[in-house]
């Protein structure tokens, strides 16, 4: 044990001991970080292995997996002007809506291995045994290998987690970046080189923001909860160091932002998401207080605001439905009966006692992050719960052992008891929602989890019984981790594309199992990789139907809705699983769409037309909505102009600016498809587009595809041009 920094001595005699009286102020009680068992090591090196092997395991299968951000990164790899600014084109057209650190890891991965779906999803996967690592080293810094073995376990097996370092999405690196500076601040409460660490600290939520805007402040609570009521340093030394670290939070984001806000608009691509192209409007409006409020200008409409839709309904059991709870709530309710009583058992520390601190900050973060995503009625996807993996991980970890340690006490072995029955009773639950998939583990569970839970109850009548709570212990672990680790393989062996994703098998009245969401995505060869589950397009709101597990949802020609089909036929089909629109909403011109949530089939044959002369070009080709043009940028690997961004509701470009494009010779093709701009007050730009190229374009059917070759006809005048840097 550390000697504390204030000792009262009491020395009556021979064999009298020292008694010790800590003051407010004093070292807490820390594991000896230099004593390690000879299996500590081997332990970690077989979690960090087990975990590689779990998220690299055939992980190309998802192909593009959200070729929205694999065009980005396929952009970035071609253009430092793209990459810089995050840009969906190598030309420059838009950006993506968020900053883009997430796609420059993966954009250098493409720069040095080449583009694929395994270039672009390893720097995922990888991150996901990162964080594992860095939980790990955290946990067991303040409190031993076992908890840290445990938590880096749970994170590992949690079904979200497993689905986010799979894909390619910007929370992989978002839950990474926050994990570490949470274990910042933790070093920063041991002392006594407090600044460095907060610093750190500051700089990796710095790097979070860059990462998905204003979901990383989401920790700033935590940390501040953290530092200034545990480090061991005076008042203020604990608001200096603070407020260096946000300074540190400012510099290390803030650069980028004033870069995109500083250059002008000629200069640099439009600012995908907003309507005024400023990275500040993107940052607190559409994906900021437009998430929380429902008002997101130019989105195709919220979650709970909506009663339903994205997300389903706002409120407190949020997180627990259909469609939510199989993602990340296996170990909720014991994370939060575990953190309960690690701080019951901490309430006599000092107020610098690292452990306590550590629980309290862990626990903080799960409560403002599952609180903000319960109440929030803009967009919610059920994959942004990946937020909340480490800090469960991390409660029943640390909780786990404090309570195991107090076991002499009837009072932890009645909270273990009550968190193994409250675990297990939830688990079935969940199980139960997908009564036709394993249904023998449900009763499984129901069975090992009831029987660790009655030997721990009996150990607390009587204690003493030492192999009776061992017995239970174990079995309770075994029943609670069961459900989250069979969702978890079965989100390892589906392949998942799309803009919606989520882990684990069908159920009912939810999206689960849905490999790709609203059906699409797209592959290295053109085709999709197959969504998971038994997914298919749906309403919005609505759950999705289709084939079995592995069949991904196909559709017909365009302006058919998609139904059940093989692996490698992707859908066609528009805007929610509904068939595109023309301009005019007739369905005039069809052919080639991939929708709002999904891509396109591309075939050999169309990608051959659009590579046509395709050098002559600033872009090959140009298509209403992000995920449309993706498909056809991946399979031609030359820029393709995603008109009106992701929605298809931003005003890049204007009506005027295309045709001063066309005029200018920079644009080869027009994909027809249909716009849908102009949903919740967005612009009506690409409708504008689309009819305009419909009225004055001849077109061209190939494969199913509508294309348009706007160097047959004459155009307006010419008011600007692109910002190709290829």
């Amino acid at each position: 044990m550390t000697t504390p920094a204030h000792v009262a001595p009491a020395l009556a005699g021979p064999g009298v001991p020292v008694l010790v009286r800590p003051t407010a102020d004093a070292a807490p009680e820390a594991p000896d970080h230099a004593t390690r068992a000879r299996w500590e090591r081997p332990a970690l090196l077989g979690l960090l292995l087990v975990t590689a092997l779990l998220y690299l395991w055939g992980l190309s299968a998802s192909g593009w997996a959200n070729s929205f951000y694999s065009a980005a990164v396929q952009a970035g790899s071609e253009s430092w002007t793209a990459f810089l600014y995050g840009a969906s084109d190598a030309a420059g057209a838009i950006t993506v809506d968020k900053p883009p650190a997430s796609l420059w890891v993966m954009a250098l991965s493409v720069r040095l291995f080449g583009l694929s779906s395994w270039s672009i999803l390893v720097p995922q996967a990888l991150m996901g045994v990162a964080t594992v690592g860095v939980l790990y080293a955290t946990v067991r810094r303040a409190f031993s290998a076992r908890a840290a073995l445990l938590a880096g376990a749970v994170l590992a097996l949690t079904p979200v987690a497993a689905l986010m370092f799979r894909f390619n999405n910007p929370d992989a690196l978002l839950l990474l970046l926050l994990t570490g500076a949470v274990a910042a601040v933790l070093r920063a409460v041991e002392g006594p080189r407090t600044t460095r660490w907060m610093v750190l600290a500051g700089a990796l939520v710095g790097l979070a923001f860059l990462t998905k805007q204003l979901q990383a402040f989401l920790v700033l609570p935590s940390l501040a909860l953290m530092f200034l009521g545990a480090a061991p340093v005076g008042l203020g030394r604990r608001i200096r160091d603070s407020l260096l670290g946000i300074a540190a939070m400012v510099v290390a984001g803030g650069w980028w932002v004033a870069l995109v806000e500083l250059v002008p608009a000629s200069m640099r691509p439009y600012v995908g998401g907003s309507q005024t192209n400023s990275f500040l409007e993107l940052t607190f409006g559409y994906n900021g207080l437009g998430r929380i409020t429902g008002d997101e200008e130019g989105s195709v409409g919220g979650g709970g605001g909506m009663g339903g839709g994205f997300g389903g309904s706002t409120g407190l059991t949020r997180l627990f439905d259909a469609e939510n709870g199989g993602q990340i709530t296996w170990l909720v309710p014991a994370a939060l009966i575990l953190a309960a009583g690690a701080l019951w058992a901490r309430r006599r520390a000092p107020r610098t006692d690292v452990r306590r601190a550590a629980v309290l900050g862990w626990l903080s973060l799960l409560l403002v992050t599952a609180l903000t995503f319960s109440f929030m009625a803009g967009i919610f996807h059920a994959y942004y719960t990946v937020a909340l993996a480490a800090p469960v991980a991390a409660l029943v970890g640390m909780g786990g052992w404090t309570l195991w340690g107090e076991r002499h006490a009837p009072w932890a072995l009645w909270l273990l008891a009550a968190a193994s029955g409250t675990t297990t009773t939830w688990a079935v639950v969940l199980l139960g929602r997908s009564a036709d998939w394993l249904p023998w583990l449900r009763w499984t569970v129901l069975a090992v989890g009831a029987l660790g839970t009655l030997a721990l109850v009996a150990a607390a009548v009587r204690p003493g019984r030492a192999a009776v709570a061992r017995a239970g212990a174990a079995l309770a672990l075994v029943a609670d981790l069961a459900g989250p680790a069979a969702y978890t393989l079965q989100t390892v062996a589906t392949p998942h594309a799309g803009s919606i994703v989520t882990a684990g098998p069908s159920v009912s009245g939810g999206f689960g199992g849905m490999g790709g969401g609203m059906p699409g995505g797209g592959t290295p060869g053109g085709g999709m990789a197959g969504a998971g589950g038994q997914a298919g397009g749906g309403q919005m709101g609505q759950p999705p139907t289709g084939g079995q597990t592995s069949q991904p949802p196909t559709g017909g020609q365009t302006g058919q809705s998609p139904t059940g089909g093989q692996t490698g036929q992707p859908p066609t089909g528009g805007l929610m699983g509904q068939p595109p629109t023309g301009a005019d909403g007739t369905g005039g011109m069809a052919g080639g769409m991939g929708g709002l949530l999904n891509g396109a089939e591309v075939s050999e044959e169309v990608a051959a037309l659009l590579l046509q002369d395709a050098d002559r070009y600033t872009w090959a080709a140009a298509a209403v909505g992000s995920q449309n043009a993706a498909s056809y940028q991946l399979e031609t690997e030359q820029p393709v102009m995603a008109v009106g961004g992701f929605n298809g509701s931003d005003p890049s470009p204007t009506l005027e600016q295309f045709q001063a494009y066309v005029a200018a010779g920079e644009i080869h093709w027009f994909v027809g498809g249909g716009g849908f701009g102009g949903q919740n007050g967005g612009s009506s730009s690409s409708s504008e587009i689309a009819a305009w190229v419909e009225e004055n374009f001849t077109a061209t059917t190939v494969d199913g595809v509508t294309l348009y070759d706007l160097t047959g006809a004459a155009a307006a005048p010419s008011t600007g041009t692109g910002t190709a840097d290829v």
